[in-house]
């Protein structure tokens, strides 16, 4: 039987709520992606540019958009838009008290959801419409503290839950679970895993990080069988990943993309020359043509 239920990681990480206080400072560059297969890349463009932490990129359905994470000064972070278009900006959740992180649109096309770091701290995972005109609600009452997640359908969703922080002896080692979003309950089925979660186009599956003796594996969980299978060894410092539409797995270090090809990882594009050092998180846009990229501020040290 088909599975239809919310997959959740928890590891050992630092809390979310303070990525300033470490002295992150991050910006998101575009690049456009053309051909099928394994894609052409165009010259990156800084889209954000200034210094401060820019991260958690997110297309919106129709491709016309990016919602993003920014904090401004001390404040608390907030989930704001970029129309692609006339690069305009606008802040989406506006909220005095509490932080949203890690926006993702939802498969109904009219909401995203996001983490919320509420007032008591606790973090949870909301919904917001994408048009901000209803009040937002509570997704996940019982699962806490959500870091971050994915689609992979209507009922099908991946979260990253956040354990002990950072240098706890003998802390709780990355999970990943298996939860039903209507009952809120969940089962382990994966330990000692990363932040990265995509879908896989064309299966009913995931990817992610798998942590292990044997070094670390993109691996794909099947949502049929429960089973999972490595893929690929990720490049160093490669922490994040993405798929095509036509099934390229690409990923992100330093000033380079990589696609795995032929069971390799072939270089695509060094955006060196534009200023991109450091990459992070990477997010694609439906269409599979433009891809957002998360690197080191260029005003940064």
């Amino acid at each position: 039987m088909k599975l239809r239920m919310i997959l959740i990681a928890t590891g050992v990480v630092v809390p979310l709520v303070s990525p300033l206080a470490q002295g992150s400072s991050s910006d998101i560059w575009l690049v456009s992606l053309e051909g099928r297969g394994v894609p052409r890349v165009s010259r990156a463009e800084n889209v954000t540019a200034r210094l401060g932490y820019d991260n958690q990129p997110a297309f919106t359905p129709d491709g016309r958009a990016m919602l993003y994470t920014r904090i401004a000064g001390d404040g608390p972070s907030d989930i704001w838009r970029l129309d692609l278009a006339t690069r305009e900006r606008s802040n989406v959740t506006q909220t005095a008290v509490e932080s949203e992180y890690s926006a993702t649109p939802m498969p109904d096309g009219v909401h995203f959801s996001t983490v919320r770091v509420e007032a008591d701290s606790t973090q949870r995972l909301w919904r917001f419409a994408l048009r901000g005109d209803e009040a937002p609600t509570l997704l996940l009452e019982r699962i806490q503290p959500v870091g971050y997640h994915v689609w992979a359908s209507d009922v099908t969703l991946g979260l990253y839950v956040l354990g002990a922080p950072l240098g706890t002896p003998s802390g709780p080692p990355a999970t990943l679970q298996i939860a039903d979003v209507r009952l809120g309950t969940s089962e382990v089925v994966a330990r000692n895993i990363g932040r990265a979660l995509q879908k896989i186009p064309g299966r009913d599956a995931i990817s992610y990080l798998q942590q292990g003796a044997n070094g670390v594996w993109i691996t794909a969980l099947d949502l049929h069988t429960g089973k999972s299978s490595p893929i690929a060894r990720p490049p160093a410092r490669a922490d994040y990943h993405v798929w095509t539409p036509d099934g390229v797995l690409i990923t992100g270090s330093g000033s380079r993309l990589f696609a795995w090809v032929d069971g390799r990882w072939d270089v695509v594009a060094d955006l060196a020359v534009d200023g991109v050092r450091g990459i992070s998180r990477l997010a694609l846009s439906p269409s599979g043509t433009q891809l957002a990229i998360v690197a080191d501020d260029r005003a940064s040290p």
